[in-house]
């Protein structure tokens, strides 16, 4: 029902980047048909879990997808996922480019198969550049755009990666977008294309995008830079028991902040008083804040804050964030019952729309469920399904 219902999308992503990007598309309501060779997407196998190859990982990045089992190496398989191919709107590949046209599934071979087909890369590095042919991971791309360069700034001066897979979700997120794009513009056209989405390119201009600062100048004002984002105190602030996210931005907040906490002689002050005085002297502010939070709880702090419409929000932990009542409220953890890993939390799309309803079509797949079920849509008869699982061209897994 969702908005991308009739969209065909052939999913030749494994990890995370790839494959949460489809899932979205999937989410969307687009039929993905996830393309995994023998040893199946290699997340399958990190975290715990009931059954081999159902990880965590795996089942929260890949629902709403069917999986075809296919060896790609094998004259047979390559022949069957040209055949998807053809009958699809959307290719997404996350290998080097190199390895597509090792495989004979490059650009200048698909196209003409299916001349109407959006094929998105989601790889490291545009190729025209020196970096081309490199292999990129998130922690590579995070350190190349500075992320643990400003942790270090920010903390102790030790540089560290952001705990989360930041750059794979940021370049799938794009990647969503770009096939979107592509979409609407072959729609109006009749024009297939391919779609590069580099992960260092869109990473440097994410971080840079608030970083810049006075380096956007020719010459540079300064050395780049966001201050705000770079206080040592911007930070969860410290209550008598415990912490608590507050930020306190504009004049108005800053007004209802004074009154709320006594705090008169900051009115006047001038590092206080205004935007630029603020911005000037973040640092200062930012301490001065952090010394008045501390004394006071944080059930406190919290009950003064809203009523002060000054915005505050809990510091959760990974637990008591799926207990969050607004969480709970709005559904977004739903305990869903998975055909063999049994009840699993699961996550629905945060995006909603008025017309086309949006829900996860089917939960994470096991290796090759679907395989005789997708290739007998794409024409293949039962002897041949049955000759390429016997030759190791495709492994279909029994209902």
């Amino acid at each position: 029902m969702g908005p991308l219902q009739g969209i065909k999308v052939v999913d030749m992503t494994t990890v995370l980047m790839g494959p949460y990007a489809t899932q979205m598309l999937g989410d969307y309501g687009a039929d993905v048909i996830k393309v995994e060779s023998p040893d199946g997407d290699v997340t399958r196998q990190i975290g715990p879990t009931r059954h081999p190859g159902m990880g965590p990982v795996f089942l929260n990045t890949n629902r709403s997808k069917r999986s075809v089992c296919l060896d790609l190496k094998k004259p047979a398989g390559r022949e069957a996922v040209l055949r998807l191919i053809a009958q699809a709107d959307v290719l997404v590949y996350n290998v080097r480019p190199q390895a597509m046209a090792r495989l004979q599934l490059g650009y200048d071979v698909v196209a003409k198969v299916n001349p109407r087909l959006i094929y998105a890369g989601v790889f490291g590095f545009g190729q025209e550049g020196p970096y081309a042919a490199k292999p990129a991971y998130d922690d590579l791309i995070q350190g190349a755009t500075a992320l643990p360069a400003l942790m270090a700034q920010t903390s102790d001066g030790v540089p560290r990666y952001v705990p989360n897979a930041l750059v794979d979700r940021i370049v799938g997120l794009t990647a969503v977008g770009a096939i979107c794009a592509s979409l609407v513009h072959r729609d109006r056209t009749g024009q297939g294309q391919r779609v590069d989405i580099p992960m260092f390119e869109t990473m440097a201009g994410f971080v840079m995008g608030d970083h810049m600062g006075g380096l956007t100048y020719d010459p540079p004002l300064d050395k780049g830079g966001y201050a705000r984002h770079l206080s040592p105190d911007r930070r969860p602030y410290k209550t008598l028991d415990g912490y608590i996210c507050v930020i306190v931005y504009n004049d108005k907040q800053w007004e209802n902040f004074f009154k709320a906490t006594g705090r008169d002689d900051l009115r006047s002050d001038p590092k206080f008083a205004t935007f630029a005085g603020r911005a000037t002297n973040i640092d200062v502010v930012y301490a001065e804040l952090a010394r008045i939070l501390q004394t006071k709880t944080t059930a406190e702090w919290n009950e003064i804050l809203e009523k002060a419409d000054v915005p505050v929000m809990p510091m959760h932990d990974l637990e008591s964030l799926l207990e969050d009542p607004h969480m709970v409220a709005t559904g977004v953890f739903p305990v869903v019952d998975h055909p063999t890993e049994g009840r699993i939390r699961s996550m629905t799309p945060s995006a909603r729309w008025s017309e086309t309803k949006v829900e996860p079509s089917r939960l994470a797949p096991r290796l090759g469920e679907h395989s005789a079920e997708i290739l007998r849509e794409a024409g293949f008869s039962t002897d041949e399904i049955a000759a390429m699982v016997r030759d190791g061209a495709a492994k279909a897994v029994k209902a």
